[in-house]
């Protein structure tokens, strides 16, 4: 009787007892661009001092782009195709609807010949800054929220 009883309380304590077993939840669709917008922003920086400005030029044999040919083989590099070209480059992807949405790896689109025509393109890389190859610098981080920059946003894309 006794090992009875006791069978009975351990299979009663079994089965009353709740295992809690943590299960991840699914990553969000911003999560995991967050993540690959990482990938971006390192490769790109991984150029810093090392890539040519020429407007209308893409080489990565001789690393001499101009801005948007520059953002196309970033993107390439982590298997994503994108078009040559800054203004090209908007009408793919998904629009950021402002500055404070951007993420991480979103392109970042500027005018600064014709007031509203987009003819520069950047990455997002966090903290209100971009990184893009520039004529009189190459590849360098500027802010978007002081100096030059900060007024000519346009636009943003999520790829």
């Amino acid at each position: 009787m006794k090992k009875l009883l006791a069978a009975s309380a351990i299979a009663l304590s079994v089965a009353c007892t709740a295992t809690v077993i943590a299960v991840p939840s699914p990553a969000s669709a911003q999560e995991i661009y967050a993540t690959n917008g990482h990938l971006m922003v390192n490769t790109a920086k991984s150029y810093i001092g090392k890539v040519t400005y020429k407007f209308g030029v893409r080489s990565p044999s001789t690393l001499t782009f101009d801005c948007s040919s520059f953002t196309q083989y970033v993107f390439a590099k982590h298997g994503i195709s994108i078009p040559w070209g800054s203004s090209a480059q908007t009408r793919f992807g998904t629009r950021v609807p402002s500055k404070s949405k951007l993420a991480i790896g979103d392109l970042v689109m500027f005018s600064v010949n014709t007031p509203g025509k987009i003819n520069h393109v950047g990455i997002y890389i966090g903290n209100g800054q971009f990184i893009s190859n520039m004529p009189s610098k190459g590849v360098a981080i500027a802010s978007l929220r002081t100096g030059y920059w900060s007024t000519r946003y346009i636009t943003g894309r999520h790829y």
